[in-house]
């Protein structure tokens, strides 16, 4: 009798350690890959929570430029209505060089002028040149770095690949959560304090968005 026993609970066991392993397994490998950004998030809600006390230093840069004679023709005023466009590439490569920008993206096209907005995390710019003389005009806006680390945090004119880091650290984050609460689960017989503590996590934000927030 007893080794029918013993027999019956060892496969128990092993499912247990072996769910067990591979929970650990997933919990320290994401807990690992969102470590940083975690960090980063973490520190940018702070400073986001407190933008109005933290006071952002703005610094702005103008220039000025003459558009080469050989390229007014690209520029040339038509009967075409506004439009947004690409600046033509040897346009692009001039305005590059000439204010140390990234000229990609669509230009908005009137009959006076062409404007290219130029955003970017923790700053702002631009550049409008005339379409009859080929007078070019920028700006550059720079916020500072708590500025920049805040539109990180928003994923505001960050562009494609770091839209793609949020979405995969925010997949991490999921993973080591929800392995965190199965660890949970599973040491919680040994461990009373489990699930009241997991039970105050959930209450106490849900208390002060239905009692303070109106």
């Amino acid at each position: 009798m007893p080794r029918t026993t013993r027999a019956s609970s060892a496969p128990k066991r092993t499912g247990k350690a072996f769910w067990l392993k591979q929970l650990h397994t997933w919990h320290w490998m994401s807990s690992a890959i969102s470590l940083i950004g975690l960090l980063l998030f973490t520190i940018t809600g702070f400073t986001l929570n407190h933008a109005a006390e933290i006071e952002a230093s703005p610094v702005t840069v103008e220039k000025t430029g003459q558009l080469p004679q050989a390229l007014l023709p690209l520029i040339a005023p038509d009967d075409r209505g506004d439009e947004k466009k690409p600046l033509p590439p040897a346009l692009a490569e001039w305005v590059s060089e000439t204010f140390s920008v990234k000229s990609g993206g669509d230009a908005e096209w009137s009959a006076d002028e062409v404007y290219l907005a130029l955003p970017r995390p923790g700053g702002d710019g631009w550049v409008a040149i005339d379409r009859a003389t080929g007078e070019a005009t920028s700006e550059s806006t720079s916020r500072g770095w708590i500025s920049y680390l805040n539109d990180l945090h928003k994923g505001r004119n960050a562009g494609t690949a770091w839209k793609w880091f949020i979405d995969i650290f925010a997949f991490a984050c999921m993973v080591f959560a929800l392995t965190g609460l199965f660890l949970l689960q599973l040491h919680a017989a040994k461990r009373r304090s489990t699930w009241p503590l997991v039970g105050f996590g959930l209450l106490i934000p849900a208390a002060v968005a239905i009692i303070f927030i109106h």
